[in-house]
């Protein structure tokens, strides 16, 4: 019997490929760093033998400089896909101290994406600066991957530093997204992306099952949800799933999903899911929760990802995903207050005030009279623009 785990080839950076047979116990390391850290790989590597009682099986590792939390990931998807489990958790301390908790209604501009199966593009992503790194266990992993793939990011939130970061995992449906559940839960993650949600009840689980774990570990760190609706009837059930679980903070939609149940074709301008949007953005404003809109998908189209954040801002949306590094300070721009809008804001804040200090009911600003959600408005635009 044969197993293996991980990837290595000319294009492969920060991982690594093993590899398992049954047989007489032989250690086999090619290394692109070899001189480096050829001794502290097969360190680990014997570690992990130990741990998995694995003295009989001959290992080939190839690795394209692997991190040792990647390097612990792979060795122990192959062990578990061989049959063995270990006697205990071998992976040592936290390489980096857990993050404050993250706030309930904490910015949400952008959220990057990133393959959780592909360490290369977690190792540097809290560097680009993201308001929040997800990483993906759901479509970027292939089917024969999931298993790994989970491993990884768990290993992930424990040793990488995502900087200001929120640190957000978008798991699987059903059994599977309950199996990721379990396994991120302890590692404090801040924020799990339900995908696919269509009734109230697939929020539900994911929240008893968030329970379970940290009553089970005694863990009462915050954890949030965002569930994301990405069919017709997630559509029409939106206000419900918002208010599913008290740990929901955000409604977000998946477009590629959602255009495909529509059975029409996803355009640029999004004429085709107009409604749905809207929809979803009037759900969230009524449950009290974020309404952070999809992802642009055409990396190189930045005149076309700049006209849909102004388009999705003036909708409601707070937000929106990001597939490349380079669209964040994009998105970033893109909801934040022009200065007109802010020059305008300061000034019906300052008319406001100065209504007040002379005890005036009414507020004025030239000729024209200000109402209270006018006010209301200006307000919540300064202050988002001081923050």
């Amino acid at each position: 019997m044969e197993a293996s785990a991980g990837h290595f080839g000319d294009d492969v950076r920060s991982d690594c490929r093993v590899v398992l047979r049954h047989g007489t116990g032989t250690t086999t390391v090619r290394s692109k760093v070899e001189v480096m850290y050829g001794d502290a790989i097969r360190t680990q590597v014997d570690a992990a033998r130990q741990a998995f009682g694995a003295g009989d099986v001959d290992l080939e590792l190839d690795d394209a400089g692997a991190l040792p939390f990647v390097l612990a990931s792979r060795l122990e998807a192959a062990f578990r896909a061989l049959g063995l489990r270990s006697n205990g958790d071998v992976r040592g301390e936290r390489a980096f101290p857990l993050p404050e908790p993250s706030a309930r209604d904490r910015r949400r501009r952008s959220r990057l994406y990133l393959p959780g199966d592909s360490p290369k593009f977690m190792v540097n992503a809290g560097l680009h600066g993201p308001d929040a790194v997800i990483l993906d266990l759901e479509d970027s992993v292939h089917p024969d991957h999931k298993a790994a793939a989970r491993l990884l990011v768990r290993n992930a939130l424990r040793d990488l530093d995502f900087g200001a970061a929120e640190r957000m995992v978008r798991i699987n449906q059903g059994d599977l997204g309950v199996e990721d559940t379990v396994a991120v839960v302890p590692e404090g993650v801040d924020l799990l992306l339900i995908p696919k949600v269509e009734t109230p009840d697939d929020v539900v689980q994911i929240a008893d099952t968030i329970d379970a774990v940290q009553q089970k570990m005694g863990l009462d760190r915050p954890l949030w949800l965002m569930p994301i609706l990405e069919s017709a009837l997630g559509i029409e059930n939106a206000f419900e799933i918002a208010r599913a679980s008290e740990r929901v903070v955000a409604l977000t939609i998946g477009l590629e999903d959602y255009t495909a149940d529509l059975g029409v074709v996803k355009t640029p301008t999004g004429e085709e899911s107009l409604f749905a949007r809207q929809r979803l953005v009037n759900a969230a404003k009524a449950a009290h929760v974020q309404a952070i809109d999809s992802v642009y998908g055409d990396v190189g189209d930045t005149e076309g990802l700049v006209a849909w954040c102004a388009k999705s801002r003036a909708m409601g949306f707070t937000g929106m995903g990001c597939v490349h590094p380079r669209q964040i300070d994009v998105i970033h721009r893109g909801f934040a207050p022009s200065e007109a809008e802010l020059e305008k804001a300061r000034k019906i804040v300052e008319a406001f005030e100065a209504a007040e200090s002379a005890g005036k009911g009414v507020v004025s600003l030239g000729s024209k009279m200000i109402d209270p959600p006018v006010v209301k408005r200006a307000l919540a635009l300064v202050r988002e623009a001081e923050s």
